[in-house]
């Protein structure tokens, strides 16, 4: 049985990495993906990774932690919050919630929430 608190941990480390690499190897190759600017969702690796590499570009710095995660039919969902460092020096928090649905042993379909803090 997948261990989904230092699963979401690892994953989430990867978001405040910047890492698209490490955060394409977290989903399926099939994966939907879908967040605010995404809704109509983003499928597979190809465009998981362009969508990614385009985000890490144009967001500053951001740092995930993990708040609390529960076990739902073949995933979990998982609360965090987020620290935005913003270019002035300042920074703003955003709280988020993630719907996961693994395939395999990997992300098959993810659903982003969030909100300002």
């Amino acid at each position: 049985m997948m261990d989904i608190e230092d699963f979401n941990a690892r994953w989430l480390a990867a978001w405040t990495a910047k890492d698209v690499e490490a955060l394409v190897g977290f989903y399926a190759p099939g994966c939907t993906y879908k967040d605010p600017q995404t809704a109509a969702g983003i499928v597979g690796h190809d465009a998981l990774r362009a969508y990614l590499t385009g985000l890490f570009a144009a967001t500053p710095p951001m740092a995930y932690e993990p708040e609390t995660v529960w076990s739902i039919d073949n995933g979990f969902c998982g609360r965090w919050y987020c620290t935005v460092s913003m270019p002035d020096g300042s920074t703003t928090r955003m709280r988020g919630f993630d719907l996961v649905e693994f395939d395999g042993d990997r992300i098959g379909w993810n659903e982003v929430y969030v909100h300002p803090l």
